[in-house]
């Protein structure tokens, strides 16, 4: 809202230094420093509110080492995120801005998911929480709602190159480009091309999944664009709220995804870096980035009372906003299949639950007593019963986090 505002004013009268609020590095960094703002000061009066409501964690006894002294800290704490997220993307972002406006939808949707199931279990004493058939419904709707938009809405498209041999085919408007000496065309269009690392230019279109169907396997591609986002936003979701299960991992690993993931919005909406990385150059997206900053922000500001040993937890109202929040910019940037080695924390735990519970299954039914490839899943309760420390466990997933962050760019540059 800010930034319409300073830019209505800085047009008409030309205040000095409003200026700045045309660049997206400078809103990016003031939306950090107010979400690190609310997530710090006013989460302490969240986390003393909870308290005094009684808004405590129950605990169930799976016999790790100081679990039960966790017995009544105070839950829902993700509602700290939720408004260290919102309140900076509402003030410096473009809110006209079609890839923000999904932003919005995609946090306060999975929010309020998430706030459904902790409202469930703290308040009606029910330690199920919300039945897992509808936490998938919502998080499928999302994927519907995301993935239609993408498809149709005609402010998102991609800028490509266009081939000698097909200028005039076209009704799009093309524009002349100059690199270097070469001069090329380049027209903005709807495309279902997303990047891929260690593939041919770095591109992946979805159409050619259906490529078997003959010459008309692009009216289909819609088909397959929407599964592989509603699959996308459901496994992440999911992961990252599996992954929610000591103090600070999952906060600590997704302000690493964050960080990654705006910096590849950025580069994204910036013609020359991408055209460098050999990445696809998507208008208007760089405007993410401002919605990455206040989401590392609130990431960050909320370790300061999740860190071990938790003062607060985040409940299911932050992990599957975290999740779907982290799912939805992927899609949007165009780097979902970048997702299993930028997520590979997220990935591994979900995998290591899905392993575990399989596998007691076969062996129960064949042997007649169920067996388990962990100690326990997900994987970090594993190395809990092996004896290591929640605080190391969670350092050492957070440099593991920061090495597939880096791999992630460096396969980008990759040819």
């Amino acid at each position: 809202m800010l930034y319409l505002l300073f830019e209505y004013l800085y047009k008409h009268y030309d205040i000095p230094g409003l200026r700045l609020f045309q660049y997206i590095t400078f809103r990016a960094s003031i939306s950090i420093i107010l979400s690190l703002v609310i997530t710090t000061v006013y989460g302490r009066r969240l986390i003393d509110y909870l308290q005094a409501k009684q808004v405590g964690e129950t605990v169930r006894n799976l016999g790790l080492e100081g679990q039960m002294q966790k017995q009544g800290t105070p839950t829902m704490g993700g509602l700290i995120i939720l408004l260290g997220i919102l309140i900076p993307t509402l003030l410096f972002a473009n809110i006209t801005n079609i890839y923000v406006i999904l932003m919005i939808v995609t946090t306060v949707w999975m929010g309020a998911i998430g706030f459904l199931d902790d409202y469930i279990k703290v308040f009606k004493k029910n330690k199920e929480g919300l039945a897992g058939r509808f936490k998938v419904v919502g998080q499928v709707g999302l994927g519907l709602i995301v993935g239609c938009t993408m498809y149709y809405h005609p402010n998102i498209v991609v800028r490509e190159t266009v081939q000698d041999d097909v200028k005039n085919v076209s009704s799009v408007p093309m524009v002349l480009r100059q690199k270097g000496e070469t001069f090329y065309y380049t027209q903005d269009v709807k495309s279902t091309k997303t990047n891929m690392p260690f593939y041919k230019n770095n591109e992946f279109d979805y159409a050619k999944v259906l490529k078997f169907l003959g010459d008309d396997y692009q009216k289909y591609a819609f088909i397959i664009f929407l599964a592989f986002t509603v699959f996308i936003i459901t496994a992440v979701s999911n992961g990252a709220n599996i992954t929610d299960g000591i103090d600070g991992l999952a906060t600590g690993t997704s302000a690493i995804i964050g960080t990654t993931l705006g910096i590849l919005a950025y580069v994204s909406g910036n013609t020359v870096m991408a055209d460098y990385l050999n990445i696809m150059y998507i208008p208007n997206s760089g405007e993410l980035m401002i919605f990455a900053g206040a989401f590392v922000g609130a990431c960050v500001g909320f370790l300061w009372y999740n860190s071990y040993p938790a003062q607060v937890f985040m409940g299911d109202t932050g992990s599957l906003a975290i999740g779907g929040i982290i799912a939805s910019f992927a899609v949007m940037t165009r780097k979902e299949l970048l997702i299993p080695i930028l997520c590979g924390v997220f990935l591994i735990e979900l995998v290591s639950v899905i392993m575990q519970v399989s596998y007691f299954k076969y062996t129960k039914k064949r042997f007649g007593e169920g067996r388990r490839v962990l100690l326990m899943a997900p994987l970090h309760h594993h190395y809990q019963k092996k004896g290591y420390h929640e605080a190391k466990i969670v350092t050492r997933f957070w440099i593991i986090g920061i090495m597939l962050a880096i791999i992630t760019i460096v396969t980008l540059k990759l040819r």
